[in-house]
């Protein structure tokens, strides 16, 4: 693993320096570049514009690790409001939660509950609800929650992450169910047992699961693909994979992060592919900023900048 790469996922899980982070004027400068603001309305506002620009969205509520089930249950609740919100100002907006969000560490039940209150909305409402992957202490018990939710509501999806050595097994099993996958590379701190190490490797599994949902047979199943990453020389790479299997642009989405790329998000919509772009917001920003500064350790430069610069 790339050294600062390795530092920066450390960082995501030290108490000291989130507590000192998250009281930093210049780097909640840095953090504004990622997300437009901590409040629902900020995420609304952000995706309107979006909506202008031709580009489709989804909004998650940042936070992870909720041990109390009163607290999950506020979560849940937000989510609910969250789809209300959406269709009342009329947005192509989807919501994305975490399992742990939901109450996971209080209980397999307890989010499962949660997740299928949501889900059920979701599809009363026409619209789709994301699981996110966490770290792979829970890879085992999302799939499982997944898996079961969606036997009951063919509108949730799961997010996949490349580098996990499990990954191209729990494909295989979920193809069954016809699967809404969102596949990213992997942004905690593993090890090598569990994943992938360096780049090239991730990339090339990236690129073969990816390619494996893209298989006449996957589609067959009704298998959707949502390619979550900013590499652009891989999309192109997929994209080239999906036209030899005859897979139209309209048969797979790419979802990208706000703030990132955003020249060639536009880009991507007016050739014809669906855009989402993934706007994260409230008060937990710290995790998920380190987390997204060690997928792309360049951007340090930009923080670096806020910081110094004033």
């Amino acid at each position: 693993m790339n050294v600062l790469r390795g530092a920066l996922l450390a960082a995501s899980q030290n108490v000291w320096l989130r507590e000192r982070a998250m009281r930093s004027r210049p780097v909640r400068r840095a953090v504004a570049r990622f997300m437009p603001g901590e409040s629902l309305e900020d995420a609304l506002a952000a995706a309107g514009v979006l909506r202008d620009r031709g580009l489709t969205t989804i909004l998650t509520q940042l936070g992870e690790n909720v041990t109390d089930a009163s607290e999950a249950e506020t979560v849940t609740v937000h989510y609910l409001q969250v789809l209300e919100r959406v269709r009342a100002a009329g947005l192509d907006a989807e919501v994305s939660v975490k399992l742990t969000q939901l109450g996971l560490d209080a209980g397999r039940e307890l989010a499962c509950r949660n997740l299928g209150r949501i889900a059920h909305r979701a599809q009363e409402l026409g619209n789709r609800v994301f699981v996110d992957m966490e770290s792979s202490a829970y890879t085992e018990a999302t799939v499982d929650i997944f898996r079961g939710v969606r036997e009951r509501h063919e509108n949730v999806g799961l997010c996949l992450q490349a580098y996990l050595r499990r990954t191209a097994a729990d494909i295989v099993d979920l193809l069954r169910l016809g699967p809404l996958i969102r596949l990213v590379k992997g942004a905690y701190r593993e090890p090598a047992e569990i994943a992938l190490q360096s780049r090239s490797e991730v990339d090339r599994s990236f690129l073969e699961l990816a390619t494996r949902l893209l298989d006449e047979p996957a589609r067959r199943t009704g298998a959707r693909l949502v390619l979550g990453t900013h590499d652009l020389p891989l999309l192109a790479r997929v994209q080239a994979a999906a036209e030899a299997r005859g897979a139209s642009r309209q048969s797979f989405e790419i979802a990208m992060l706000y703030g990132i790329q955003r020249e060639a998000q536009e880009r991507l919509a007016r050739e014809g592919f669906r855009v989402r772009v993934l706007i994260s917001y409230g008060a937990h920003w710290f995790p998920w900023y380190m987390r997204r500064l060690a997928e792309r350790p360049g951007n340090m430069l930009f923080v670096f900048r806020n910081y110094f610069g004033g």
